[in-house]
């Protein structure tokens, strides 16, 4: 069983990579579980055709702890199994130990035992945190390798080099390692490029450049992921080809960060000085 966690700038779209990735590898005929580890409760919706998933700490607060698996997790697209941890009441507590909670739960449950047959576990977690509970899949080796999300815009490429930092700071212990960025195209000028040379300098790869299409937008809408919603369009065939490019890779490293002068000096040298 390979765990997995996908991180990356708030808003940068990792969300629906994670869950169109898994799409893929579900029509693979893989067995995938995804941990949705943000407090928004939102990391499986697209697998679920827009099913509200109740969270883990919505269970756990309306029916105590006697939990069955069932009932945190359903079945999604592809025979997936889909888990929220949610959060806390707004205003109220840690989001972060929500991730604690539930990753505990699961494993006391069996969710990850050798008798689930999982091929892949996914873990979908929140923005570029890396402290607190929001760093558990680094921190605590639940996750073996990390994925980031980014794209070439500026605070994309810093929370990708400050995840990259976290990763550092906890592959000895966790013995966690990066696979690569996932370059999510935002039309950027020399976007590739850019990308394919920070992952160069980071010491990893751009494990594959998603280009930019408003068929996302339109799966989303019907809640769906591309590969449900329209199997046949050329994004679909991007997703099965990131897919493909996760079971097959074998680059795992720890990151060498840019201090941040390097960081800036490679934005200007493609082109994002004014």
């Amino acid at each position: 069983m390979r765990k997995i966690a996908i991180y990356g700038k708030g808003g940068i779209g990792k969300s629906t990579t994670t869950q169109n990735t898994v799409a893929g590898l579900a029509e693979m005929g893989r067995k995938v579980m995804v941990v949705g580890c943000d407090p928004k409760a939102d990391s499986t919706r697209l697998l679920l055709g827009g099913l509200a998933q109740k969270s883990v700490l919505d269970t756990l607060r309306e029916e105590g702890e006697e939990v069955d698996l069932e009932d945190i997790r359903r079945l999604g697209f592809g025979a997936t199994l889909c888990v929220e941890s949610g959060g806390p009441e707004p205003g109220v507590g840690c989001a972060g130990r929500g991730i604690i909670t539930s990753i505990n739960l699961l494993e006391q449950l069996g969710a990850f035992s050798p008798s689930e047959n999982l091929d892949y576990v996914f873990y979908d977690v929140l923005g570029d945190v890396v402290c607190g509970g929001f760093a558990m899949p680094i921190r605590e080796g639940k996750a073996q390798e990390i994925y980031i999300v980014v794209s070439g815009e500026m605070m994309a490429m810093y929370a990708a080099n400050n995840i990259c930092k976290g990763i550092v700071k906890f592959a000895e212990a966790g013995g966690v390692r990066l696979g690569g960025l996932i370059c999510n195209s935002r039309k950027v000028d020399n976007e590739r490029e850019m990308i394919q040379a920070l992952a160069a300098r980071l010491g990893t790869q751009m494990i594959h450049f998603l280009p930019r299409d408003n068929i996302v937008q339109r799966a989303e809408i019907n809640r769906k992921t591309v590969i449900d919603f329209d199997p046949a369009h050329p994004q679909a065939e991007e997703y099965r080809l990131l897919a493909r490019k996760i079971e097959a890779n074998d680059m795992l490293v720890i990151p060498k960060p840019l201090k941040t002068d390097d960081l800036e000096r490679l934005l200007l040298e493609y082109g994002l000085s004014g």
